[in-house]
Order: structure tokens, then sequence, then C-alpha cells
């Protein structure tokens, strides 16, 4: 069975993109800890991260620099965090976090709640 994220890649289920190219998928984090937290997959349906070829895996890394960079200018953010957290979902991730301080990274913290037009904004502004 896919995993929700080959589901999302597929159209199946609908996200916000943010950049996509062959091999790789980016789309707003539905439940973020800031504006623009995005999540960056591999088309491939991989369960852990490390368990992706190398070049794969650096080609995600320079994919996800790219959106990190994107992220870091919309945001006026100080650091955009890389962080490789999750086992809900069997399929390999990064989530990219704008950040201003650590605190900005605790998965505990309670999440935004966005309106479906902020999450497309935020998209449009991430795709130039």
């Amino acid at each position: 069975m896919a995993t929700i994220f080959s589901r999302i890649i597929a159209g199946e289920i609908p996200s916000y993109r943010v950049a996509e190219n062959e091999k790789f998928y980016a789309f707003l984090d539905i439940n973020p800890l800031a504006k623009g937290h995005t999540l960056v997959v591999p088309k491939q349906e991989v369960d852990y991260l490390y368990d992706l070829d190398d070049d794969t895996l650096k080609e995600m890394i320079v994919f996800a620099k790219s959106i990190a960079t994107k992220i870091k200018s919309f945001s006026g953010c100080k650091r955009v965090a890389t962080v490789v957290l999750g086992l809900e979902v069997p399929h390999a991730h990064i989530h990219l976090i704008p950040m201003n301080s650590e605190k900005d990274v605790d998965f505990s913290r309670e999440k935004l709640s966005l309106t479906p037009e902020e999450f497309s904004e935020i998209a449009t502004a991430l795709q130039k």
C-alpha cells in the first residue's frame, strides 16, 4: 500500500506544492511549526532517509538546499532547521523549518492553524 506521501506525490491527496523535479517533491507541512515549514520527500518510496542510495541522498540534500534558501528569504528567519524526524509515515522525509531559536523546532509545541488561503500564499511565495 502506498504511503500518504506517495499518494500526495501522485495527486491523490491534495497538497501545497513548493517544488518538484523528477526525483523529489516538496510541500508545506499541514501542521506547521512556522510559516514555511516544508517537507521534502523522494518520489521513490523508501522508509528511512539513510536507506536511500548515496547519489539520491546527495541530490535530495541539494534539492532541499534550494528550498531552504527560499524559506529563509520568505520568512526572514536566522536559519532553516533541517530535521529528520518521524516514525508515523514510512517514507523518507526532511522537515525544513524556519527558526530564530532552538525553541522554534520543538515538535511538542502547538502547531500553527493556517487557512487554505494562507497555505496557498506561502506555497506561491516559495515557488518563486
